[in-house]
């Protein structure tokens, strides 16, 4: 039995999956079912519960999840240690991220921890906030990277910075004449915003309740950052966003911004990674990478 069984039965148990494990493993649907099969056989003992609708183990197919969570566990820190003795520094982290960190907060981290680290590989994939959470359950990732994180049981939740959020508009608007504004004057004006089940959109609209501002429903939204700058841009309306992620375009002249009056509204970011999850010298090195001040004037 060789550890690679051990890790593609755990992960079609906490997927629940057979191509989200195949997936994962980068091989065949196929070649997860005759995994399991051939587990069925090493061990002569149903494993997963077929008769079922949904995916579902036996008792010893919950045993030897359990076993095989010990297993990997083991393994995991006997490499981890053995790299450490080494001093080495190398592998390939896997990165969920959504899109404004990904394409605004993050390459500057990436840049200087590929510079310190050139032996490790990272590979960033870009997804909605859901997903990202999604994705390090599944042991899809080795870390997350969200805004507003929520409390998870199986999560591990570690602060990044926090986002300043500002208004923003084309440059010709009423409003851009103005360096500061209230969110009461925001009423009667067009507003941009992301879909509703976005955290940021949901922090906007906290914001507007707090401040009992009526009749400030989107005309338009949107599920990424970029789509909402270009509709501003061309005079559809305004919106509230990081400030990180309107940096180039306020350089150019394609977007004004303005600070909110009263309390400074922020967007808070964190690091996320599975519970219990070995973390090898190269996954400590990055963390400890993204806890450094590269003078981003996001941060607070």
């Amino acid at each position: 039995m060789q550890i690679d069984n051990f890790k593609i039965f755990a992960d079609l148990v906490e997927t629940k999956s057979f191509s989200k494990a195949a997936k994962i493993n980068g091989i065949t649907q196929s070649a997860v079912s005759q995994q399991a099969r051939a587990m069925e056989k090493h061990f002569k003992a149903l494993l997963i519960d077929r008769s079922q609708k949904q995916f579902q183990l036996t008792r010893e197919g919950y045993q030897v999840y359990e076993s095989a969570k010990e297993i990997l566990h083991t393994y995991d820190k006997l490499e981890s240690d053995l790299q450490e003795m080494k001093k080495v520094i190398s592998g390939t982290i896997r990165i969920s991220t959504i899109y404004s960190i990904g394409l605004h907060e993050l390459p500057p981290y990436i840049k200087k921890f590929l510079h310190d680290f050139p032996s490790v590989n990272v590979r960033v994939e870009y997804r909605r906030s859901n997903l990202v959470y999604e994705d390090i359950l599944h042991n899809s990732v080795d870390f997350g990277l969200v805004a507003f994180p929520q409390k998870q049981r199986q999560i591990e939740i570690l602060p990044f910075r926090n986002d300043r959020l500002v208004l923003i508009t084309p440059p010709q608007h009423p409003l851009a004449k103005k360096t500061t504004v209230s969110v009461a004057e925001l009423a009667g004006h067009k507003f941009i915003g992301f879909d509703p089940d976005i955290p940021t959109r949901k922090a906007v609209d906290q914001i507007f309740r707090e401040h009992k501002l009526e009749n400030c429903e989107p005309v338009m939204e949107f599920d990424n950052i970029e789509t909402v700058k270009r509709a501003v841009e061309i005079d559809h309306g305004i919106a509230i966003v990081p400030q990180a992620t309107v940096q180039q375009e306020v350089r150019a002249g394609t977007l004004a911004q303005l600070s909110l009056k009263g309390k400074e509204f922020t967007r808070p970011l964190a690091i996320l990674h599975r519970k219990g999850r070995v973390l090898t010298p190269a996954m400590r090195k990055f963390i400890e990478t993204l806890a450094l001040d590269l003078g981003s004037s996001s941060a607070e």
